[in-house]
């Protein structure tokens, strides 16, 4: 195990973490943002399996948060306005009349405090920062560690860990987008997913929740048992078209042990499976990528790859039954998502 640090030329920080069996992660003092994630394929050929860009400076104002930790609140937040405590909180606007992913002073644009840390059975680094009351519009001066982690049996975990001295909303997750298939030489639509998961929530025009949650049985949203992306994503269902022809909608977890998400890349042989204490996830499908984002690998394409967003909903902002953002002044927040890596 062994984590290098690199100095780059705009003044941030690289992080390049590697275990014994020669996986590797990347991280980016700026935003956090994971732009490798290097994992064997059956044949043992080492490739990159997250988007990242061929250029820095388009991780400044990127519409796409390739890679990047997300906060306070991930996802939208109807109106950018909340009601807590019988006070109106107004947010940031950043997504037309709504905040998106903690508006435009996320934790994507954020310079991180980066302390890079090795053990006898684990290497990684520790992101800090001090968020200050109201910013963004939300309340509460917010402590923030959070820790990316890679062992020898290649598994890489997201440890997320916050505290405020003020009742306020938090929900964090990291906005990689994954493409087993290596360095993106194919889409993800042949990619075979399952979701421990019977429900999801419909969106509007403007992608915010309506507040109904509905069954996935019999919907290209029923992915409980595995199913080929490509199926979904070709769907003449109304969500499905209404999020531009692919999903970016949050899925409940049903409450078991197993893992929540399986994703495989057959060709490839490369696997995934995921872990979290998080209570959903959005899954979204690269939907909005197109040959103006220049990749390591080349111009993007629609569905070059998809974002596994584990959190929970925004939407209990404003509707009763989804899983709380709130978080109440001086209890911790800590929640964590593993990814284990493997071949088929």
């Amino acid at each position: 195990m062994e984590v290098k640090e690199e100095l780059l030329p705009n003044g941030w920080k690289a992080f390049t973490v590697e275990n014994d069996s020669g996986m590797s992660i990347r991280a980016l003092n700026y935003g956090g943002i994971i732009t490798e994630i290097n994992v064997p394929d059956r044949r043992g050929t080492i490739e990159n399996v997250v988007l990242s860009y061929k250029k820095y400076e388009d991780y400044v104002e990127d519409p796409n948060y390739f890679g990047a930790l997300i906060g306070r609140v991930a996802g939208r937040v109807d109106g950018a306005s909340f009601l807590l405590n019988d006070e109106m909180y107004v947010l940031d606007t950043n997504d037309g009349d709504n905040s998106l992913h903690g508006g435009d002073q996320g934790f994507n644009k954020k310079i991180w405090n980066a302390a890079p840390f090795q053990t006898t059975s684990a290497a990684g680094v520790e992101f800090t920062l001090e968020i200050p009351d109201l910013e963004g519009g939300y309340p509460g001066s917010l402590s923030v560690k959070i820790t990316y982690q890679l062992t020898n049996h290649n598994q890489f975990s997201i440890d997320y860990q916050a505290i405020s001295d003020q009742d306020t909303a938090v929900t964090l997750t990291n906005h990689s987008y994954l493409n087993l298939s290596g360095n993106a030489k194919r889409t993800a639509r042949d990619h075979k997913m399952k979701i421990n998961s019977n429900q999801f929530v419909e969106l509007d025009e403007n992608l915010i929740p309506t507040g109904k949650i509905k069954s996935s049985e019999g919907t290209p949203f029923d992915l409980s048992k595995e199913s080929t992306l490509q199926t979904g994503l070709d769907s003449s269902h109304p969500q499905i078209q209404l999020a531009n022809d692919g999903f970016d909608h949050y899925f409940i977890f049903n409450e078991t042990e197993e893992e929540q998400v399986s994703l495989k890349d057959e060709e490839s042989g490369r696997a995934l499976r995921v872990y979290t204490n998080q209570p959903g996830m959005v899954l979204y499908t690269g939907n909005n990528l197109n040959s103006e984002h220049l990749l390591e690998s080349g111009p993007a394409q629609k569905h070059s790859g998809l974002c596994l967003e584990t959190q929970a909903s925004p939407a209990s902002l404003h509707h009763k039954g989804f899983p709380s953002i709130l978080l109440k002044a001086n209890e911790p927040y800590e929640k964590k998502t593993t990814f284990t890596f493997e071949t088929i």
